[in-house]
C-alpha cells in the first residue's frame, strides 16, 4: 500500500508560528524530509521512531538536486511510509512545493498541502513592517531573486513602475544590482527600503535605509542570506511598529498544544 505525503509549511522561523495542523502532521510522521531553515525545535516534535532526511540547500550550493528530492518523496511513499515534507515558509511560495506535488501526482501518490506563514508576509510583520498600509501601499509584489538555472535574468527595472510594496526573496547576492536597476527604471532614490535577516527568530536583524543606500548598509551590517529585501513606504514603519514577541518556543505554549 502506498503511503501519503504532506507538504507542510513550517512558517518563517519562529517555531510558535507553526500551524496547529502542521504540528499534528509532524507528530504523526514516519519520515520527515526537511529543509535547512527548519528549526531544530520543530523537528524535535516528531516521534522518536521518525526517520529524518535532510535535503537542505545552501545559497548557490544545492547538494541534493530538486529531481532527487522528488524521487526521494516518491520512493518513500511507494514503500508505504507516511511522509512529511517540511519546508520553511509556505510550500507554494517559492518553496518548489508545486513541483513536488506534480511529481507525486504523476505516480498517483496521495498528498496534502498544509500552508505555512510565508516570510514575505509574516517575517516582515515580525520585523515591524506591514506588507500593506492604507497610507503608502495598497498592493504588494513578491519576487524571487533566484531563478531556475537557464532562465533569463529578471529585468528589475520593470518593477520600478509598480506601486505598493516590493518584497524580494533570495535576492541578497544581487541586492546592489537590483537596487541600481530599480533606480535606473525610475524608482525614486529616497524610496524607503529594509533588509531583514532571520525574520521572526531570536537572532532577527533589521537594517533600514533607502533604495539608494540599503545595499551598502546591509553590507556594513554584514547581513547575508537568508534575508528578505523590502522596498516601499512600509519599510519606514519599522521603527514605530517593531515589537517584542511574547514567546518564541513551543514549550512556552505546552498547555495549548499538548
Amino acid at each position: 500500500m502506498k503511503g501519503k505525503v504532506w507538504l507542510v509549511g513550517a512558517g518563517p522561523g519562529d517555531p510558535t508560528l507553526l500551524t496547529v495542523k502542521a504540528l499534528y502532521c509532524i507528530r504523526q510522521a514516519e519520515v520527515i524530509v526537511y529543509d535547512r531553515l527548519v528549526s531544530d525545535e520543530i523537528l524535535q516534535e516528531a516521534p522518536s521512531h521518525c526517520k529524518m532526511v535532510n535535503v537542505g540547500k545552501l545559497p548557490n550550493y544545492h547538494p541534493i538536486p530538486q529531481d532527487d528530492i522528488n524521487d526521494c518523496l516518491i520512493q518513500l511513499a511507494l514503500q508505504g511510509h507516511n511522509v512529511v515534507r517540511l519546508k520553511g515558509g509556505d510550500p507554494y511560495v517559492f518553496g518548489r512545493g508545486g513541483e513536488e506535488a506534480e511529481a507525486l501526482a504523476a505516480f498517483d501518490i496521495e498528498f496534502e498541502v498544509i500552508p505555512g506563514i510565508s516570510s514575505a508576509i509574516g517575517g516582515l510583520a515580525c520585523a515591524g513592517i506591514p506588507v500593506t498600509h492604507r497610507d503608502c501601499a495598497s498592493s504588494f509584489h513578491v519576487v524571487t531573486g533566484h531563478l531556475k538555472q537557464g532562465k533569463d535574468p529578471l529585468d528589475w527595472s520593470q518593477f520600478s513602475r509598480l506601486g505598493g510594496t516590493l518584497v524580494i526573496l533570495m535576492g541578497m547576492s544581487q541586492i546592489k544590482h537590483i537596487c541600481q536597476q530599480l533606480m535606473d527604471g525610475g524608482k525614486p532614490v529616497s524610496t524607503p527600503a529594509a533588509v531583514v535577516r532571520y525574520a521572526s527568530r531570536d537572532n532577527q536583524q533589521v537594517v533600514t535605509g533607502t533604495v539608494a543606500n540599503i545595499a551598502q548598509r546591509a553590507e556594513e551590517a554584514q547581513i547575508k542570506s537568508p534575508a528578505l529585501i523590502v522596498i516601499g513606504g512600509v519599510a519606514a514603519k519599522h521603527t514605530t511598529l517593531s515589537f517584542q514577541a511574547t514567546c518564541r518556543h513551543i514549550s512556552e505554549l505546552a498547555e495549548f498544544v499538548a
